[in-house]
């Protein structure tokens, strides 16, 4: 399961102010299309899981425009960024950025 960290309302204040409204922390956005990671053979043959922690930018139309790996097992790192460049939220009026965790468990 992926969760998304909520961003301080403080962050989306201070950010607006600085930096108008074209890029802004924004409470977070409820994904509402998910594609799960496929398990990289590698890492299931050597019995890796973990989570992955990803940093997404995402597009006022929901789409997500770019994922940066921020910590998590390499094995894993760009399986969770494919799936989550697929992922889709609600509209919102502002790019805002997000980060989520990619739960590779033990279950693969």
């Amino acid at each position: 399961m992926s969760v998304i960290r909520r961003r301080s309302p403080h962050l989306l204040l201070l950010a607006t102010l600085i930096f108008g409204t074209g890029f802004a922390h924004a409470a977070a956005r409820r994904a509402v299309s998910k594609v799960a990671p496929i398990y990289p053979e590698l890492a299931r043959r050597m019995h890796v899981s973990g989570v992955v922690v990803m940093h997404l930018t995402i597009q006022p139309d929901g789409s997500v425009s770019d994922a940066k790996v921020e910590s998590g097992h390499a094995l894993l790192a760009t399986a969770a960024q494919n799936a989550v460049k697929q992922w889709k939220f609600e509209p919102a009026a502002v790019t805002t950025d997000a980060t989520v965790d990619v739960n590779f468990g033990d279950d693969h």
